[in-house]
């Protein structure tokens, strides 16, 4: 799991990205305050720590910019402790409030448990593959904090195609993966399938991620 660090202050920011990598997260750490959407956009992390004191646009102010594209959990993790503060982190979108000095077990805790809730499945629950996200359990794939939901033909599709991602996947190998799983599914339903698949691809940013090798099938 990916967590995104919005945190000014090099020694918090250095404790927390200890903390989370020696607790098997991948840690990406805002650089450039003026640009936070855009990088958050490129780490595509499933969690953010936010701080509420930013230099440019405060904590809020990006609560509510991703919150307009994306509903990743959102922690603060902030000095700034009123009552109103904490008000309008949960007013805005964030999914906790957890102020400094943090107890580092509680946040890790806290941390663990949206994640589930976010994201846990019964299955295997997230498949990724250059940038994209494929959430089995909640029937969408996610590219860049943008998402387009799936029917359940479109979602068996491109589990298989995940599955075997890097290799090329036939027509027929497709349909019968699809019959195998109780879904009806003829070689005429797959292109119409894979063409509207291609069209909720494009409108999150991954034009081309499906390719076609002629007479051969398929391929990520």
């Amino acid at each position: 799991m990916k967590i995104l660090l919005v945190e000014d202050d090099l020694t918090i920011q250095t404790q927390l990205k200890n903390l989370l990598s020696g607790n098997g997260y991948e840690v990406g750490i805002v650089t450039d305050f003026s640009k936070v959407i855009e990088q958050l956009k490129d780490f595509a992390p499933h969690l953010v720590l936010l701080d509420i004191k930013l230099p440019g646009n405060n904590g809020f102010e990006i609560c509510s910019q991703i919150r307009s594209f994306s509903d990743l959990p959102i922690v603060f993790v902030t000095s700034s402790n009123t009552d109103m503060d904490e008000l309008n982190s949960i007013m805005l979108g964030g999914d906790a409030f957890i102020t400094k000095p943090y107890n580092t077990a509680i946040l890790l805790a806290k941390i663990a448990s949206l994640l589930r809730r976010a994201y846990a499945s019964g299955r295997a629950e997230i498949l990724t593959w250059n940038g994209a996200a494929l959430h089995l359990e909640s029937g969408f794939i996610e590219h860049h904090g943008l998402r387009a939901d799936l029917t359940k033909n479109e979602m068996k599709i491109l589990y298989y195609l995940f599955k075997n991602a890097g290799k090329i996947c036939s027509r027929s190998d497709i349909v019968d993966f699809l019959w195998d799983s109780q879904l009806y599914i003829d070689d005429n339903a797959l292109s119409v399938n894979i063409t509207r698949i291609r069209e909720k691809l494009t409108s999150i940013g991954l034009s081309n991620f499906i390719k076609t090798k002629h007479r051969q099938g398929y391929t990520l």
